[in-house]
């Protein structure tokens, strides 16, 4: 029900309605003396619509703009004091897993991200908040003083809440949106490898507005496509179009990238040969000059093969020679040229088929040889064919909406989320562009089919990629089906769903399901890996014991956090005695020695997901993570002994507390103990 507005009409904004009926282009947006987005006219455009000449004013250029948007930039590189707590509890696996799942605001961990992660992410996928007027925005406030901002970027405000309802009156603009996903692109792709991708999926209100910010970004050479995907196949509408489609954006961190095409599958490849055991069977492809455009005076030259001779355009002799007599330039032509034609002859590519017309040359296709060019001319390359994609796989139907409903529901018990991305999408993208070791983060995680799409390709092709999911504890609805069923927040979902699919994709590996091409174009996957269908299926043993025991399910939860160190920035006049106990230690109270180790390998660009073991040297806890890379220590009254003990293992980095050596003897022996065992090892103190 609507509320009545209680108050007149606003003239200027219906004038700025009335102007942008009759000129669009004329209406911008900004911010007003309030920090409120609103609708203005464009006065400089609105002036040449309205003469006939060219109106003098700023010099023109091609720009992409916005309210804010240099502070988006600003909350972009502006540093943050925050770091990442383990959770041990929540974790599944934590000492033995690769996989990470980071709880809180995704602009202070991509930022946290940084040093560890820089260039190590193979692929990106997010589904970011849709601007629909109904969904929710980052509340990222650009209002507040570059101290607040440094203070509590990326944190909760005083009522816990980092979110800010997106209304339908809000929803109208573009700047709020653009101003939170921007400084997140930033940061996203310093974390992509060289040869890495981003995947984007956006509905039609911000799909060219995000499209243009990641063409500033990341180049506009470095765009690679723009995938439209079915959402629904049916489902009423009162409006006059009903929106059954949204849209996969892919962009690329340089034109160096790597990806892995799909094997053909075409069934067409049915003809046996010589060459079979090493090209494996062919096709069949059209004649040799099979719809030729354009006539090329190189590519028409007769071919004789066991003495008949034969034309393009299958004419005789004389019809050729009559046709070059009364035009040269007009006349049929080859596909191939005669050099690649002759190499072809010379290595089974070539067959003369008998028609009811006569004889007419064809060409074949192997499943695994292609002929290719070098330095040293053709040479025939054995590599299974592949396919590109097509920009229209992902309106098939298993990419829908409607299945990824059904996937998860089935998964989780009873009803989550309405709008999850389907596990088919995130297995076909994993699969474009990931192999082996390979790590994929999601920074708009949600419910996190990312995850699940990571551990189904592993087990499916016996990889060993890793995941970062990464999302904010949003609250669930008390009235959603989420709720009820006791999960308070998307974070506790999402990590549910992890647990139930590793777990599920385990036992799903003592059985292969075999079934044929026409079955499989019939079957739709649901995102729990059961089928929707009444097909019935061979089931034999998997025989991948080695796959089932290097199969990592689990994953290190980590969640934002402040800084682990006192805040002991005051002036003279701002202390007082009973302070100076509290200051005697720059630790806070309330962290564990697993939170500061956590904060140093961030510091350090130690992987986070890197192996932790704890030793006792000399009565004290030690960790020693990556294998002897760091060594630290975080106890208090470390003698002699204990540092002794750790240099000689020569770690890269040894990290211990300021304020934890034992006495003034340890503190003066402290370097001459390294400079004698481990003079390379790099020592930090907190």
């Amino acid at each position: 029900m609507d509320k009545l507005k209680m108050h007149s009409m606003n003239k200027v904004d219906e004038n700025i309605k009335k102007i942008g009926a009759l000129f669009p282009n004329c209406v911008t947006e900004r911010k007003n003396d309030a920090g409120e987005v609103e609708y203005a006219i464009d006065f400089d455009m609105l002036k040449q619509e309205l003469s006939d000449i060219v109106v003098e004013g700023k010099e023109e250029r091609y720009q992409f703009t916005w309210p804010d948007k240099k502070k988006s930039i600003l909350a972009a590189n502006a540093p943050i004091s925050d770091t990442l707590r383990p959770c041990r509890e929540e974790s599944v696996d934590f000492d033995n897993t690769q996989n990470l799942y980071i709880e809180g605001d995704n602009l202070a961990v991509l930022k946290l991200l940084q040093e560890t992660y820089l260039g190590k992410i193979k692929m990106i996928y997010i589904d970011p908040p849709y601007n629909t007027g109904n969904d929710f925005v980052y509340n990222d406030d650009f209002a507040e003083s570059a101290e607040e901002y440094f203070a509590h970027s990326g944190q909760f405000d005083e009522e816990g809440n980092r979110l800010v309802a997106n209304t339908e009156s809000n929803g109208r603009f573009h700047t709020d949106w653009l101003n939170m996903i921007y400084p997140r692109l930033k940061l996203a792709k310093d974390l992509l490898t060289d040869d890495g991708l981003i995947f984007i999926s956006i509905d039609d209100n911000e799909v060219e507005n995000i499209k243009k910010a990641c063409i500033e970004i990341f180049g506009e050479a470095n765009y690679l496509g723009e995938f439209p995907r079915v959402t629904k196949r049916g489902g009423k509408s009162t409006d006059f179009i009903s929106k059954n489609h949204d849209y996969c954006l892919v962009f690329s961190k340089s034109d160096d990238f790597l990806v892995y095409p799909l094997e053909h599958t075409d069934e067409g490849f049915s003809n046996q040969d010589e060459y079979e055991a090493e090209r494996g069977k062919f096709k069949l492809n059209q004649t040799l000059d099979y719809d030729t455009l354009g006539y090329i005076n190189s590519l028409d030259y007769p071919i004789t093969i066991n003495g008949t001779t034969y034309y393009a355009g299958d004419v005789s002799e004389e019809e050729y020679l009559a046709r070059k007599k009364e035009n040269p330039q007009n006349g049929y032509r080859w596909r191939w040229s005669k050099d690649l034609f002759d190499f072809g002859y010379e290595h089974g590519f070539i067959v003369v088929k008998r028609t009811s017309n006569g004889s007419r040359i064809y060409t074949k296709t192997y499943q695994n040889a292609t002929i290719s060019k070098g330095g040293k001319g053709y040479f025939v390359e054995i590599k299974p064919r592949t396919k590109a994609v097509s920009t229209l796989e992902l309106t098939d139907n298993i990419y829908s909406n409607d299945n990824a409903k059904k996937g998860i529901d089935n998964l989780m018990g009873r009803s989550m989320f309405e709008y999850t991305k389907p596990l088919t999408l995130l297995l076909l993208l994993s699969k474009l562009t990931t192999k082996n070791d390979d790590i994929i983060l999601d920074f708009f995680s949600g419910s996190a089919t990312t995850a699940h799409a990571v551990m189904q390709l592993n087990a499916e092709d016996g990889g060993n990629r890793k995941f970062i999911m990464v999302q904010l504890p949003e609250e669930t609805e008390e009235k959603s089906e989420a709720y009820k069923a006791g999960y308070k927040n998307i974070c506790e979902i999402g990590k549910e769903r992890i647990r139930r699919a590793g777990a599920k994709i385990k036992a799903d590996r003592t059985i292969k399901i075999d079934v044929d091409k026409s079955q499989l174009m019939q079957r739709t996957l649901l995102d729990d890996g059961t089928f929707d269908d009444k097909y019935a299926l061979k089931v034999t043993p998997a025989n991948d014991d080695d796959v089932l025991d290097n199969l990592d399910t689990g994953f290190r939860v980590l969640k934002l956090d402040s800084s682990n160190m006192k805040d002991v920035y005051y002036t003279p006049d701002e202390y007082e005695m009973n302070m100076f106990d509290m200051l005697s230690d720059n630790i806070k109270e309330d962290r564990t020695p697993e939170d500061l180790l956590f904060q140093v390998m961030l510091d350090l660009g130690v992987l986070l997901s890197s192996k932790i073991e704890e030793e006792i040297i000399a009565g004290k806890k030690v960790f020693n993570v990556a294998d002897g890379f760091l060594y630290a220590c975080f106890d208090n009254n470390v003698s002699e002994e204990t540092i002794t003990e750790i240099a000689k293992k020569k770690p890269y980095y040894f990290v211990m507390r300021d304020s934890s050596m034992a006495n003034d003897s340890v503190a003066t022996n402290f370097e001459q103990i390294f400079a004698t065992y481990s003079p390379d090892t790099e020592r930090k103190v907190l």
